[in-house]
């Protein structure tokens, strides 16, 4: 194989989303505004390299807020947490940011709309996520979780003509309406969500990976292993036609034996990785021969989120 065919196909968009931004630069912020110890309720997002970055700048990440010293400062996740997570941290004391990404806000908001209505929700997600343990935190007697279309015949529910459908943001769209297809076919009155849950990155992302991976003897995700939209990527490529696909945090992880045959690698990140994660494999490739690069554009994205209230500067009365 000549060096000259060697090439890197670039998935834009890719890496950072609104949402994960925004809850990144409130842990920074927290801790510029109010300096160390800073704690973090769960990781803020699900990536390896951003959460040792903020602990060695002075942020203290913690399962549960019963950890952190009573009228201390802590962040909400990303993901979102349950009323009875906030109402733990106010019985503390604890000071509090709440970063959770305002489309998951809005599933929440969903979901408490439809309880008050008495529907019964069927939440399409995975076991033990954050996300769905806040969402479902949100109506514990209303929603029922649904994970594969597997799960659906075991469903029951009260009034079959009073039903809707929730997911979790960071699904496999493809996989999602297999299993709402399933759950309609069950229940044909069932309601879809007022908007699409599916979060707007998510959906970029697994867009941009599918028009790339048929032309990919190799696609490489870079993200870690408990990032939902991270691992959906993978099986995304896997199912779009690539070679191979691999889920890495790092470029030190790629095996050589990879790259043996391999002409075209494929490469994206999941929504928590920031860019110096894949430039580092962009470099990592090169010094191996592939040093043609072409970005496959599927979308562009302008949405961002402001900090959380707490966080932004006071208004100065005029």
């Amino acid at each position: 194989m000549s060096v000259a065919s060697k090439r890197v196909l670039l998935a834009a968009p890719r890496g950072y989303c609104a949402g994960v931004d925004r809850a990144v630069e409130a842990v920074e912020q927290a801790l510029e505004q109010h300096g160390p110890p800073v704690y973090v309720r769960k990781q803020i997002v699900h990536n390896v390299h951003v959460v040792e970055t903020l602990t060695e700048r002075g942020a203290i990440f913690v399962d549960e807020a019963d950890e952190v010293p009573e009228g201390a400062l802590v962040v909400f996740s990303a993901h979102g947490v349950s009323p009875a997570v906030r109402d733990q941290a106010k019985d503390r004391g604890l000071r509090t940011i709440d970063a959770t990404c305002p489309l998951v806000t809005k599933v929440h908001g969903e979901a408490k709309r439809f309880a008050r209505e008495d529907y019964d929700i069927l939440l399409v997600g995975h076991h033990g996520h954050e996300e769905v343990e806040g969402t479902s935190g949100e109506a514990p007697e209303h929603i029922q979780l649904v994970e594969t279309a597997a799960d659906v015949a075991s469903v029951t529910v009260r009034d079959p003509d009073k039903v809707v459908w929730l997911s979790q943001t960071t699904l496999s769209v493809d996989e999602t309406m297999e299993t709402v297809r399933a759950l309609r076919e069950r229940f044909p009155s069932l309601q879809n969500p007022p908007s699409d849950d599916i979060c707007y990155a998510t959906q970029n992302r697994q867009v941009a990976v599918k028009a790339m991976a048929p032309q990919c003897d190799l696609v490489l995700v870079v993200g870690s292993k408990n990032s939902s939209n991270s691992v959906r990527l993978v099986e995304v490529a896997l199912t779009a036609g690539a070679g191979a696909a691999h889920l890495i945090d790092y470029a030190r992880e790629i095996d050589d034996a990879w790259l043996d045959g391999v002409t075209t690698v494929g490469l994206t990140s999941g929504a928590s990785v920031p860019e110096v994660l894949v430039r580092g494999v962009l470099d990592h490739l090169a010094e191996r021969g592939w040093e043609s690069v072409e970005e496959v554009t599927t979308a562009e994205e302008t949405l961002r989120f402001s900090l959380p209230r707490e966080l932004r500067p006071a208004r100065t009365a005029r």
